[in-house]
């Protein structure tokens, strides 16, 4: 029975339960996901999602709601985490454009341009390019960040929009620039339950 927890304080958290859901069912795996909004819910957890949202917000309330650093502490210790958009961003170790006083979880190797892609209108979708499959992957990119750089050799790329890096991973993270959630095609949320698995 895998518990995978979308932190649920701000962001796209309904939509990740239902892809997570979707993912369980394709993985013939059971499973329960759920709203995490309090540090006791961090006990017996098998994966963590950080869905987007506005990232200084979501770090601000996860602080608050005593998450960061236990959150911070389970990604160090192999916990599987995957971060989408925002979540991406709290992942990252450096981060272009930062609001002042906010804090990152600094588990993924990267450097990230927070407002890269602009505004909410000029978001986009793509065929994306995955490392582990043939068939192209719907890329929801909505005020998305950019990965700049990877920092070392520790991380590697798993999703690509034409040569730009748009996801990576590193042991038992993953960070993506776009929204897996807000699709119909669970491949991605299947590739992170396996680390779970």
């Amino acid at each position: 029975m895998l518990r995978v927890g979308v932190i649920g304080v701000q962001g796209a958290v309904s939509e990740h339960i239902e892809a997570v859901k979707r993912a369980f069912e394709r993985l013939g795996v059971e499973g329960e996901a759920f709203w995490l909004r309090r540090p006791e819910q961090l006990n017996a957890i098998d994966a963590i999602i950080l869905p987007g949202g506005e990232s200084t917000t979501i770090s601000r309330l996860m602080q608050k709601n005593g998450l960061f650093e236990p959150v911070k502490k389970l990604g160090e210790e192999g916990l599987p985490i995957m971060g989408t958009c925002a979540g991406l961003i709290l992942l990252a170790k450096d981060v272009e454009g930062a609001v002042e006083g906010q804090r990152f979880l600094e588990l993924l190797d990267v450097r990230v341009n927070r407002n890269a892609y602009g505004r909410q209108v000029d978001s986009f979708e793509a065929p994306l390019k995955l490392s582990f499959s043939d068939e192209p992957f719907p890329g929801v990119f909505i005020r998305a960040p950019k990965i700049v750089e990877l920092l070392g050799d520790k991380v590697k790329p798993i999703a690509w929009h034409g040569d730009e890096v748009v996801g990576v991973e590193q042991g038992n993270i993953i960070g993506l620039a776009f929204h897996p959630e807000l699709t119909d095609d669970a491949r991605l949320h299947e590739y992170f339950l396996r680390k779970a698995l």
